[in-house]
């Protein structure tokens, strides 16, 4: 067999080495030269697409995330003006936090420390007064809410004689709310009263929560943390009359006591540093007019 019959018939007509031209070198370098510009010199079009999206973003505005609305606080005090009232009207001028004080009209007028402490109460502009009838029923209540013409004039008793600019009022000794189609009684014999009271133009605004007192001393019985909890407790769980509004109930009477006063003014503070929560006047609860 002829050896040379087996293999690539190119390398038979050409030899194993050919030396190629200088232009040749020359040119392939010239090509391999603009094909690495072209890999790593970024597109014009590209360039100018990306500066546009830039601006594009750049002028976007901002997207703003609405801030939670802050549950509100009211703090309201009951049976004023008594010895009580002017240690709580020195706490509510040095703390400039709004209340609202629900003031029997007889006592106004019972001596000339409470008729003082009536002027006082008049001219404090963060507070709010309110009506809470013109004898508290004198305590006989099962009497006094059995009669409701009685009960009727005896809160426009009270409106009259203070001269009173809401209709704002608290029925005494008894939980009744009747704040437009928002009717709750807690005694379901004072109803017929209740109903009365508002149909002559009050509404009645009761509270959520109660910080209670022991007689015959009138020392509170919960702490200002204690208080804070159950706070924190019933606007978490949203039972209160309204969701995210808190009536706090207290008495003025209590705060003639150095420990308590401190008290208060722990938990005002209290309320204050927290950012989720706001303090306001019942005026402003919803639905009141």
């Amino acid at each position: 067999m002829d050896p040379d019959a087996e293999g690539d018939a190119a390398n038979k007509a050409f030899p194993l080495f050919n030396p190629l031209p200088q232009q040749f070198f020359a040119s392939t370098i010239s090509c391999s030269l603009l094909l690495f510009a072209c890999h790593t010199a970024p597109d014009e079009r590209v360039v100018k697409a990306i500066a546009a999206k830039k601006d594009t973003v750049a002028a976007r505005p901002a997207v703003s995330v609405a801030a939670k609305p802050k549950q509100k606080i009211y703090l309201s005090f009951d049976d004023g003006p008594n010895k009580g009232t002017p240690v709580l009207l020195n706490i509510l001028e040095a703390e400039q936090v709004p209340a609202t004080l629900f003031l029997i009209g007889e006592q106004v007028y019972g001596s000339r420390a409470q008729a003082a402490t009536w002027s006082r109460l008049q001219q404090c502009s963060t507070i709010e007064l309110a009506n809470h009838s013109y004898t508290h029923a004198h305590n006989h209540f099962t009497a006094y809410y059995a009669d409701s013409a009685g009960v009727v004039a005896d809160f426009s008793r009270c409106r009259d004689s203070l001269h009173l600019g809401n209709a704002i009022a608290r029925t005494p000794g008894r939980n009744t709310w009747r704040i437009g189609p928002l009717s709750i009684t807690d005694i379901d014999k004072t109803k017929p009263a209740a109903d009365g009271v508002q149909q002559a133009g009050f509404t009645l605004v009761g509270w959520d929560l109660e910080w209670h007192y022991t007689p015959p001393n009138l020392l509170l019985r919960e702490s200002a943390d204690e208080m804070l909890r159950q706070i924190d407790s019933l606007l978490t769980s949203g039972h209160t009359r309204h969701k995210d509004h808190l009536v706090l109930l207290a008495h003025d009477q209590t705060f003639e006591d150095p420990k308590d006063s401190a008290a208060l003014c722990q938990l005002i503070r209290q309320l204050r540093q927290r950012q989720d929560y706001t303090l306001d006047v019942i005026s402003h609860y919803p639905g009141v007019q």
